[in-house]
């Protein structure tokens, strides 16, 4: 009999098991890749963003990092922050039509961005690093994508190259990705006074209220009431109750 309740009860935690599995999707880890945070930004307007790379080998460092800004969306200006260990250098290719930014008109823009890092300064085992970049005037596309190709110290390189398609479900290696908002027109993102100001009560509001006012006072006026009669009999009391002698 204790065979068969051990029997059963290692049944149900499979089974228990199983269905958690499938309906939460515990099967495996997934697959951490290269992202940009935050991940939206608002046309027309400057970002500062960083690309946040963990690092999937068991054994290897990440050692270079190269990040290609999209052709079809060209930023004018482009900063990167010093990282510790890292160097950086970017690449620059020709815009037609140029690109305007605060009065200027630019027939270059930063192509690629490549990190390398210097002596022990890989991204290690179990560890991530982030690249920040400033950049703008960001273009009024719905988004940018990054192609990335992420090198390790063995010689690995993780190719995050791959674009979702529109509805489709996220590829094996997917490409960092920026969404751009518009930007808010001007006085648009001033609440309109009605949802602003407080909301006056209705007549309904006011009865209730009025009603629930009116009974909490009929409730303590008869409260005081009960207290002066209960008060005046225990003084009458008092008074005709015999002195006792000594």
């Amino acid at each position: 009999m204790t065979r068969i309740r051990r029997t059963a009860t290692a049944a149900a935690a499979l089974a228990f098991t199983a269905a958690a599995t499938a309906v939460l999707g515990f099967a495996g880890p997934a697959s951490a890749h290269v992202t940009v945070n935050p991940k939206e930004a608002t046309q027309g307007g400057y970002a500062r963003v960083a690309f946040r790379v963990p690092n999937e080998s068991d054994t290897a460092s990440t050692t270079k990092l190269e990040v290609v800004l999209p052709e079809n969306a060209p930023v004018g200006s482009v900063s990167t922050m010093p990282v510790p260990g890292w160097t950086v250098a970017t690449e620059k290719r020709k815009v037609d039509p140029p690109i305007e930014v605060h009065g200027s008109q630019l027939t270059e823009a930063v192509s690629k961005i490549t990190w390398t890092a210097t002596g022990d300064a890989g991204v290690k085992p179990g560890q991530f690093q982030e690249f920040p970049v400033s950049m703008g005037p960001l273009p009024k596309v719905d988004s940018m994508v990054f192609k990335t190709l992420q090198t390790y110290s063995d010689g690995n390189i993780s190719r995050w190259i791959d674009e979702q398609a529109p509805g489709g479900e996220e590829p094996e290696s997917p490409a960092p990705v920026l969404t751009l908002t518009a930007a808010a027109a001007p006085g648009g993102s001033a609440a309109p006074a009605s949802a602003t100001a407080v909301a006056a009560p209705d007549d309904d509001d006011d009865e209730d209220g009025n009603g629930l006012a009116v009974g909490l006072g009929v409730a303590g006026l008869v409260a005081g009431l009960a207290g002066l009669v209960l008060g005046g009999l225990a003084f009458t009391r008092t008074r005709r109750e015999p002195v006792a002698k000594s």
